[in-house]
């Protein structure tokens, strides 16, 4: 009989308890940790007797650093260096063709967060990086090379910053000046653009979320691992996505919703046949953290976390990914 892995107390995983409530890992189940980080959700399913995991990141840190975990699993963790979109892929390596649940943890982690040399926070001077992998384009790259349109769709889209046009105008000029290539160089320049009330968030709060969900393609990650989680799932098997913004909680709840319907003939195209649920949801509204957690864990306060479990149906096709910028298109000034 394989015993369970004992609790860490290094990293307590944001709604933890929760996800494991609407993951139900059973015993001898497989289970994908899309977003590894420091482990939290692996260690908690492992500790449920016979459990198989496989866990997936793309940033090389949150992989080394769960060496450990994986020694003390017996071979029931399986760490996975890669983008989270690939998990089809990845676990069809492993030899797996079907699994019993996937949990997603989106966005930066407060390991990212607290590590200034990533370039992730305003809070600490460090370099202008916020890539989540170890190569591609900085955010340094993008601030320097950008037109000032593309700027101002990148913060306004991925930022939701109502002043985006102001922002990439002052960064435009600013640039021409020196180069902007740390946090807090463009922090103190949004500063002075975005003013904010007291007790709102830090005036450069949008810029960076905007920046670094653009350098890292994280709304399209997510929506590829979502059709991929799809395909993946056996019946009854479930899908547990937890989401800290409303940029990535809209794009959740949109997928469950179409999956969740049945989907008609077009009048375009009549004989195309009615297409079953994939998925039945399980949280008409998003769960979110109770008073205690929020008050141990800040961070928790803006969580949202959805279920769903899959059905018997067949996979639906991917979902063409919206016309918002990239950075191919941006860098080569398309």
């Amino acid at each position: 009989m394989t015993q369970p892995v004992p609790s860490h107390p290094r990293h307590i995983a944001v709604l933890g308890r929760e996800v494991l409530a609407w993951l139900k890992p059973r015993a001898g189940g497989i289970y994908v940790d899309a977003t590894f980080g420091a482990g939290g959700y692996s260690r908690a399913i492992l500790d449920i007797e016979n459990t198989r995991v496989i866990g997936i990141d793309r940033d090389r840190t949150a992989i080394s650093g769960g060496f450990e975990l994986v020694d003390r699993s017996n071979g029931r963790l399986t760490l996975v260096e890669d983008r989270f979109s690939n998990l089809a892929n990845i676990c069809h390596a492993q030899g797996v063709t079907a699994v019993d649940g996937v949990v997603m943890d989106i966005g930066v982690s407060s390991m990212q967060l607290d590590e200034a040399a990533r370039g992730f926070s305003f809070r600490a001077d460090g370099p202008l990086d916020m890539r989540m992998g170890p190569s591609g384009l900085t955010a340094a790259d993008v601030i320097a090379k950008a037109s000032e349109a593309d700027l101002a769709n990148i913060i306004y889209i991925f930022g939701e910053e109502r002043h985006s046009r102001a922002v990439a105008r002052a960064i435009v000029a600013a640039r021409k000046e020196a180069p902007i290539a740390t946090t807090r160089a463009l922090a103190d320049l949004v500063a002075r653009i975005v003013r904010g009330k007291p007790g709102d968030i830090h005036p450069a709060t949008r810029t960076f979320q905007a920046l670094r969900i653009f350098v890292n393609q994280e709304l399209d990650e997510l929506l590829l691992a979502l059709s991929a989680a799809e395909q993946l799932l056996q019946p009854g098997g479930r899908l547990v996505v937890v989401s800290f913004h409303s940029l990535e909680d809209r794009i959740v709840k949109n997928f469950l919703n179409e999956r969740a319907k049945v989907s008609g003939a077009s009048r375009h195209q009549p004989e195309t046949a009615q297409r079953p649920p994939s998925f039945t949801i399980l949280t008409k509204r998003p769960v979110t953290a109770q008073d205690d957690e929020v008050t141990t864990n800040p961070r928790a306060r803006s969580a949202k976390l959805r279920a769903a479990e899959r059905s018997n149906a067949p996979a639906h096709p991917s979902t063409d990914l919206p016309g918002w910028p990239t950075l191919d298109t941006v860098m080569r000034g398309g």
